[in-house]
């Protein structure tokens, strides 16, 4: 059925030197952002993580399909057979499975298969694809750019926690299969990432990099 076309509303008109201060403000702020590994065991109002993931569902989608669902976790026993299950999967990875030329990529960050901010952590939000969706009579419906729309919705999920005042870390064990069992999640759904939110832990170390400068990610035609 075709969507009923309406007036846009809330249309913003600001003037150049407006568009260029908010700008400006917007980058200043979201160059603090940082990866964290280290997190306290602060609690945070699951309202503020509805709200985001509110935000993140108002991203653009493939034939407005939403291919996306957030499943969250608090602090609970569930957080350490997540903790378990992930550990398992990435020490295969970095003992048996990741190449030589990936482990040393990683290297300079120093990571490793251990990951206890999945227990520490306020808040993790498992992040699903569905691919398709499943009617009633059993017959499927492909969602177009189901990834591509998933990682957008994403990274504005990670800007509104940011935005919020809190800390983040994009999880990916490999394979990530085991977490459709534990988060009740149906097969049409794969796992995208674990995000991990919260606040900093006092003692928290992130690495002294810089991102590129303009120049090295952008050109002009």
């Amino acid at each position: 059925m075709k969507h009923k076309l309406v007036p846009i509303s809330n249309v913003r008109n600001f003037d150049n030197k407006t568009m260029e201060l908010r700008s400006k403000q917007f980058y200043e702020d979201i160059k603090q952002r940082r990866t964290i590994r280290d997190f306290t065991e602060k609690s945070v109002s699951k309202s503020i993580i509805n709200n985001c993931i509110l935000s993140a569902g108002t991203a653009p989608s493939g034939a407005n399909m939403q291919p996306w669902h957030f499943a969250i976790s608090g602090r609970s026993d569930i957080r350490k057979i997540i903790r378990e299950q992930a550990e398992k999967e990435e020490k295969e990875f970095y003992e048996r499975k990741a190449s030589k030329e990936w482990l040393k990529a990683l290297e300079p960050l120093g990571t490793n298969y251990s990951k206890p901010f999945l227990e520490t952590a306020p808040y993790l939000i498992c992040i699903f694809v569905k691919n398709y969706s499943l009617l009633k009579d059993g017959s499927r419906v492909k969602h177009y750019y189901a990834t591509e729309s998933v990682g957008i919705a994403t990274g504005i999920l990670i800007t509104a926690l940011h935005n919020a005042g809190l800390a983040t870390l994009t999880h990916t064990p490999s394979p990530m299969r085991f977490l459709n069992k534990i988060f009740k999640r149906p097969d049409n759904e794969r796992p995208f990432l674990l995000l991990v939110t919260g606040f900093p832990d006092k003692e928290a170390k992130i690495p002294d990099i810089e991102k590129f400068p303009l120049e090295k990610i952008s050109t002009t035609i």
